[in-house]
């Protein structure tokens, strides 16, 4: 039931997520994998990282009354260590480049080695060309 439904969001994005997708799938975003409407703890989240264990999630007005089960499925998320963010639709169409750089900005779990010089590389590279 669970996939079917997952296919389901795939298919039927809303114009943010369409948006967000183009600029993070297939590891456009810091050579980061991003997977959509992946199933992950029972739940259907709209973005994850796993090697960084963010989740990313959009809503508009189909998700303002629905605040004590998101609130409920964060806390089963962090509680796996995963660091959820969320953004409004219309934020993510009108202000993409700061969701972007917030993105980039959420703390996330060390990786091997340090990759702080490298990550500065990439950020100057990936927010000096302009967004559509």
């Amino acid at each position: 039931m669970l996939k079917r439904f997952q296919k389901s969001l795939r298919t039927n994005q809303t114009d943010a997520e369409s948006r967000l997708w183009y600029h993070i799938r297939n590891r456009r975003f810091q050579g980061w994998k991003f997977r959509r409407q992946h199933i992950l703890q029972g739940y259907i989240v709209d973005f994850v990282c796993l090697e960084r264990k963010l989740v990313i999630e959009l809503g508009g007005g189909q998700h303002a009354d629905r605040k004590a089960y998101d609130n409920c499925r964060t806390r089963a998320l962090e509680k796996d260590g995963f660091k959820v963010i969320r953004f409004w639709n219309n934020d993510v169409l009108t202000n993409l480049e700061g969701e972007l750089e917030t993105i980039l900005d959420t703390p996330h779990p060390p990786l091997c080695g340090d990759l702080s010089h490298n990550g500065e590389r990439l950020k100057k590279f990936y927010f000096s060309h302009k967004f559509s």
